[in-house]
């Protein structure tokens, strides 16, 4: 009897054995295919912004040494998804091809992070990093749908479409920007990270209509209009800006969510932060063009917020309100309904 068990044991921790070596190997393949998906990401980012990507910005980007990055870069050549050109490298159609998908998934991740999951913008970026290897084309697909088919993550950046096409880069450095010169805030770059935080610190959001009105080799000075936001030149040149419709500063505007206690006002607009099955959703409630809107009630904690629009009650949360761009009026603020 004894025998048996013994051999019986000696089965199971060989199938234990097997089941382990197979475990490493299916762990060790999904490394090496990470590892190659996101060196296509950088390649795509770094052709998306007219620069040439070599093994040292590789490194850079994917925090490898050269010896690893050298061994990575011959991998993508065999599998025929880059080529060398000179000192650089370039995509192939195929690494194109497949560059785009993680990128399109990356940036529909992101997306829905802020969206949906209500992430921190400065938080994004990390989450996304990890999860896109996991999103199929067809997960991004209904992704897409579900999202409402957004065009931008909150970056600014344009999300491929299913198909591969994607938008021309957008927007200046606000380092390159003219003075005194009206324009949109179209791209916040989110690398390095401790430039995006201080972006982030400072206010700035994709769609605010700023000017440079400073620029030194020691710092840059944007305002809205109404406030100035100070950036050392390195950070600021990840503030990308673009020609706005308007020439002046236009009526005075704010966020729905600065609006004073039962001050009515009247919505201008939306920002181009807000995308989306988020936009679909604030427009299908009345937030649209020219809606008279007033702060009705809030919580004891201020958030969530009641706001009165096309004669019904609403409550959005702060982040919410923040996406809704309104003008104060001076008419009379409305009776209360049921009153």
């Amino acid at each position: 009897m004894s025998g048996v068990l013994a051999v019986l044991l000696g089965i199971s921790i060989g199938i234990a054995l097997v089941g382990l070596v197979q475990w490493r190997h299916s762990r060790r393949a999904r490394h090496r295919r990470d590892q190659i998906e996101d060196a296509l990401k950088h390649l795509s980012e770094e052709e998306y912004r007219g620069r040439r990507a070599s093994l040292s910005s590789l490194g850079g980007a994917l925090r490898m040494s050269s010896t690893n990055v050298v061994a990575l870069v011959g991998r993508m050549q065999r599998q025929r998804l880059l080529a060398t050109e000179g000192q650089g490298f370039r995509l192939t159609p195929e690494g194109e091809r497949l560059a785009l998908q993680v990128v399109r998934a990356h940036r529909l991740l992101e997306r829905y992070l802020v969206d949906e999951a209500r992430l921190p913008l400065r938080d994004v970026h990390a989450v996304a990093e990890r999860k896109e290897h996991s999103l199929s084309p067809a997960d991004a697909d209904r992704l897409s749908a579900a999202l409402g088919h957004p065009t931008h993550d909150p970056h600014g950046d344009p999300i491929p479409t299913r198909e591969g096409a994607v938008e021309p880069a957008a927007g200046t450095p606000a380092t390159s920007w003219p003075s005194d010169t009206i324009g949109r805030i179209v791209h916040l770059e989110d690398e390095p990270e401790i430039s995006f935080a201080q972006i982030l610190a400072a206010g700035l959001h994709v769609g605010q209509l700023v000017k440079v009105v400073q620029s030194t080799r020691e710092c840059v000075v944007l305002s809205d209009g109404e406030r100035e936001y100070r950036l050392a030149p390195a950070v600021a040149a990840n503030v990308f800006i673009a020609a706005a419709a308007v020439r002046t500063w236009p009526d005075p505007v704010v966020r729905l969510s600065d609006l004073r206690d039962n001050a009515p006002a009247e919505v201008v607009g939306l920002d181009e932060a807000c995308q989306g099955f988020s936009r679909r959703r604030l427009m299908d409630l009345g937030f649209t063009d020219g809606a008279r809107i007033r702060p009705f009630l809030k919580t004891f904690a201020g958030d969530p917020r009641a706001y009165e629009v096309r004669g019904t009650l609403i409550a959005l949360r702060r982040d919410q309100a923040a996406h809704i761009l309104v003008r104060p009026v001076t008419d009379q603020p409305a009776a209360e309904p049921g009153s």
